[in-house]
């Protein structure tokens, strides 16, 4: 019987090093030469007023970008956002379990789909997560392995982010009952940083602003 892909299932919190990097107090650091934002924990962060300071031009749009992709890249997301047949599960992106493979993206299968599984809501009693439309995002959409510089790249480009505009990107992440569940997974799942109107609103300042992609630091990301 064949799957079409669950979604994320028992993740451990993950502070996307790769976004902002950490001091060895645990704290999240960005570093601007016009601008002292203070250290951040890896649950939280910094709100759009941290960088009232700075100006709106391409070096705030850099900023912005790289304080959501804290989000982007946690395992909340991540897991999901994977090019192979199966999704990840936890820090370290183990393989689904039970196993499941990535199905026709009509879903015009006979057999079990997400929603077999994973409902509308989160379950208590079996700790199986759940929220509307529970879903794997199509290959094109896939983050893992993405640096700040590269993600930023592939949102703004319409084939690889699902069609959507700048402005539909901000609406999505700000009001889709799936992205929500990023903050409210159950069970002991640590939540992705802050909240998602803090995200949205750190989104919706970065397209503002122009959306400039933060420079990459990495030769060995896409």
């Amino acid at each position: 019987m064949r799957f079409t892909v669950c979604r994320i299932y028992g993740f451990l919190l993950c502070t996307a090093a790769v976004a902002v990097g950490c001091n060895r107090h645990g704290t999240s650091d960005i570093q601007s030469p016009g601008l002292a934002l203070p250290p951040v924990s890896p649950s939280q962060l910094r709100p759009l007023s941290a960088f009232d300071g700075m100006s709106s031009g391409p070096e705030r749009g850099r900023l912005l970008f790289t304080e959501a992709s804290r989000v982007l890249l946690h395992p909340r997301c991540v897991n999901c956002h994977v090019d192979g047949e199966s999704p990840g599960q936890g820090p370290a992106l183990a393989l689904h379990d039970p196993p499941v493979v990535r199905g026709p993206e009509d879903r015009g299968v006979v057999g079990m789909e997400c929603r077999t599984c994973h409902q509308d809501r989160n379950l208590e009693l079996s700790r199986v997560p759940g929220a509307p439309d529970w879903r794997l995002p199509p290959r094109a959409m896939a983050w893992v392995g993405r640096n700040p510089t590269a993600l930023c790249e592939q949102l703004k480009d319409r084939a690889r982010n699902g069609g959507r505009t700048l402005a539909e990107i901000v609406d999505h992440v700000g009001h889709d009952a799936f992205v929500a569940w990023g903050w409210a997974p159950g069970a002991d799942r640590p939540p992705a940083p802050g909240s998602q109107a803090e995200f949205a609103a750190l989104m919706g300042a970065w397209v503002e602003s122009g959306a400039d992609c933060p420079e990459n630091t990495s030769d060995s990301d896409e």
